[in-house]
């Protein structure tokens, strides 16, 4: 009896932590992910907008100290500061804000009406076309990316494809006079999409224990589209100042500001990245 009324105890307290956790984890990401849609509140209401963003910072700290002190974390947040894990994070999350943030640019610009001065107001069907050389390359980069990984470690391949997606920006930056160039673009991102996607998680695993590998990787997801939301928030955010009073679409001159903006963030990914494969050779020269 004793033996049943402890197991009891402990499957309560277990329920009680993980709806303890999940609860303020999920207001702290649905805050961030409200913040990332809302652009006119960060254009027009900038305090209230920064305001909510702490809010959002507090309650993810909140859950973070509650998976800290808990005996059977929904994530293991230890595991996570490991020092790889938590580079391959930051990768991802400034990576994820660089590829959607290209990502939205391009379909964007391509369906701006012509009136705009730039843009080619295609049908939705075509509009449509413009993400088959996406999703073409990107899986194209995932079939290749196994043979790769038997050269090159996974951090240097994630560099790698930081640089092509830094290259697509380059591309969008100073070539999209004609579809065909958009056409282009977009199959340079999908091909550095598919690579950085597939070799994150060999970064992640190599650092993080068995037991463990469910946590990290689920947390390297949140990361992701937290990153992903931020980055099409941000493009939004560019091209709406960059529009002229009286004005419903932003200069053509908006979309450069931006992918040079995204040839930052993946800079940073680039340097993070290498600074990951840098870590390993250390650990593995003897």
């Amino acid at each position: 009896m004793a033996t049943s009324s402890s197991q009891r105890t402990y499957v309560l307290g277990t329920v009680r932590h993980a709806a303890s956790a999940s609860g303020w984890c999920t207001a702290g990401s649905d805050l961030v992910l409200f913040l990332a849609g809302e652009r006119n509140l960060w254009s027009r209401h900038l305090a209230v907008a920064a305001g909510l963003a702490v809010v959002a910072v507090a309650l993810l700290c909140v859950w973070a100290v509650i998976e800290l002190r808990g005996t059977t974390p929904l994530v293991d947040v230890r595991a996570v500061r490991h020092p790889a894990v938590a580079g391959a994070n930051l990768a991802m999350f400034v990576g994820g804000i660089g590829t959607y943030l290209l990502l939205t640019l391009i379909t964007r610009y391509a369906q701006t009406p012509h009136g705009a001065g730039y843009g080619f107001g295609p049908t939705t069907f075509v509009a449509g076309l413009v993400l088959i050389p996406f999703s073409v390359l990107g899986f194209v980069a995932g079939k290749l990316t196994p043979r790769v990984r038997t050269r090159i470690t996974d951090p240097l391949l994630l560099a790698g494809s930081a640089v092509v997606v830094g290259g697509g920006f380059a591309l969008f930056a100073a070539a999209r006079s004609n579809l065909a160039e958009l056409f282009a673009a977009m199959g340079v991102l999908g091909f550095g999409v598919g690579g950085f996607s597939a070799a994150m998680p060999g970064v992640i695993l190599a650092a993080t224990p068995t037991s463990e590998t469910s946590s990290a990787m689920s947390f390297n997801y949140v990361v992701r589209s937290v990153g992903y939301s931020l980055g099409s928030a941000i493009g939004g955010l560019i091209l709406a100042a960059g529009a002229g009073p009286g004005h419903l679409f932003p200069e053509d001159r908006a979309y450069t500001t931006a992918a040079l903006v995204g040839i930052g963030a993946m800079a940073i990914t680039t340097l993070t990245s290498l600074a990951l494969a840098r870590r390993r050779s250390s650990e593995t020269t003897p």
